[in-house]
């Protein structure tokens, strides 16, 4: 049952994932009158402020990153007025008493949003729990990085279930906040036409790619430590290979989706070290150029030597009933070709062509769901070309597209963010990672990582504004499967 709370606690208040996405998504739901009335927001770091001139930094950030047509001085002004601050070193139990009077009576309910390094999750807890910030109307949002191993994941997960129990404890993967994401459960669910096919007697495989055109971007500390493996495939390329490959849940609600999410989880084959070599691929960039501008390589942004890969792609397989034999490919890199998340679905070829005799190729069906840059669902369909074929019968590929972008035009676009941070305040944990997720996906990721270590696989060159090392091509080939590529 939901139940709107009346504070909200901000951890890492002036970082710079407040300043991009939470303060920008709060105001928007404050403008679109989505905020509970009366709700409070206390942000807390180390950084010293009071509350005007955390006010005055907030605003700023606002300035920066909101769209023109948001920045309305009337609503944001009501909105600064809901803001306090209060410093915080977490290190320390010390503080806490005065973050907790700071707060104030918190009997209305309070959702805490922790952006935080790993090292403090556990003092952090504890520092909350000693100063009456956790009890039982208290709720918890837990932003990545949890853990860089099943281990590590574990020890964080102990720390926090020492005080939250599963049922408010919220961890956040911002993909499940994007749209598209969703529109995967109304395109499945909701639909009669792709369900009977959506197995693998209807479909010949799936590919994920989430590829970027940056490098490290000020994230060389992070990044270097974590790798393209740990920082996309081991959270949003799982979790988008889940909400495809799911069986239908019985209801709409947090329980029933990740109830199958898990399954489908547990159910990855494992990849043997002797495996490693034939179905994953690990590369780093090197110099080059995208989008026409000249970029060095990885080693050089980072001034230093370094194995870290920046492009993974993997051949998996999800050993259940509806999924036996079809590969999933998954491939996402850094100072890559282009900028897109997409899913790419191809249907196995019809079983008999009636055209072949007259000439006619058919191109098997793909259903692709592009999550960004643009957001569109499209299938491709085989059309007849117009003609009077007195020889042969010409057919073409041609797509059915639904763009959301321009369906929708009057409805605006959220950030993910938006969407996650009023479900932590309204208490829906539908589009949050259960524990059983996260372990499930740090255990066969540890497994990956098992196998490089035990076949010396370093990363493999490829040029920045590629589509990454040919052996991520040879990865699909050698299965007479091309990348879709655009």
């Amino acid at each position: 049952m939901r139940q709107p709370v009346s504070k909200l606690l901000l951890f890492g208040a002036t970082g710079d994932l407040a300043q991009r996405m939470l303060l920008p998504s709060l105001y928007g739901l404050h403008v679109d009158g989505l905020l509970p009335d009366g709700l409070t927001i206390t942000g807390t770091a180390r950084s010293v402020h009071d509350d005007a001139s955390y006010r005055a930094f907030a605003g700023n950030a606002l300035a920066t990153y909101l769209p023109a047509d948001r920045k309305q001085p009337e609503h944001l002004a009501a909105f600064l007025d809901r803001l306090a601050y209060q410093p915080l070193d977490a290190s320390t139990i010390t503080g806490f008493d005065d973050l907790a009077d700071k707060i104030g009576d918190v009997s209305g309910g309070l959702a805490i949003f922790l952006s935080t390094a790993p090292s403090l999750f556990r003092p952090t807890i504890k520092g909350l729990e000693s100063a009456g910030l956790a009890g039982a109307n208290v709720r918890i949002g837990l932003e990545k990085p949890l853990g860089h191993d099943l281990a590590s994941s574990r020890e964080i997960n102990d720390a926090v279930a020492e005080v939250f129990p599963e049922d408010r404890t919220f961890r956040i993967d911002h993909y499940l906040g994007k749209e598209t994401v969703q529109n995967i459960l109304a395109l499945r669910f909701g639909n009669a036409l792709f369900e009977p096919n959506w197995n693998a007697r209807g479909i010949d495989h799936v590919q994920i790619t989430i590829s970027e055109t940056v490098g490290l971007e000020g994230r060389a500390g992070y990044y270097d430590g974590s790798g393209a493996l740990r920082d996309m495939v081991q959270n949003h390329m799982l979790q988008l290979l889940a909400l495809v490959a799911m069986e239908p849940p019985a209801r709409f609600d947090g329980t029933a989706i990740r109830d199958e999410k898990v399954k489908v989880l547990r159910s990855l084959r494992p990849i043997l070290p002797a495996d490693a070599p034939q179905l994953t691929v690990t590369g780093q960039y090197g110099a080059g150029a995208v989008n026409g501008v000249l970029v060095r390589a990885y080693a050089d942004e980072l001034e230093k030597p370094s194995t870290t890969e920046t492009f993974v792609a993997i051949k998996a397989h999800v050993d259940n009933w509806r999924w036996q034999g079809v590969p999933f490919y998954l491939r996402t890199g850094k100072r890559m070709a282009a900028r897109q998340s997409e899913i790419s679905i191809q249907f196995k070829p019809v079983p008999h062509s009636i055209f072949a005799e007259r000439g006619g190729r058919l191109q098997p069906n793909t259903l692709v769901i592009r999550l960004q840059p643009e957001e569109y669902v499209r299938l491709l369909v085989m059309a007849k070309e117009p003609g009077l074929d007195r020889d042969n019968i010409h057919l073409r590929e041609v797509p059915l597209d639904l763009s959301l972008d321009t369906e929708f035009a009057g409805t605006r676009r959220r950030i993910a963010y938006e969407r996650l941070l009023l479900d932590l305040i309204e208490g829906d944990p539908t589009l949050f990672v259960r524990r059983d997720e996260v372990e499930a996906q740090w255990q066969w990721i540890d497994a990956i990582r098992a196998g490089w270590a035990a076949n010396n696989m370093a990363p493999k060159a490829y040029a920045s504004g590629s589509w990454g090392p040919s052996a991520a091509i040879a990865l699909t080939e050698r299965d007479g499967v091309t990348w879709q590529d655009e």
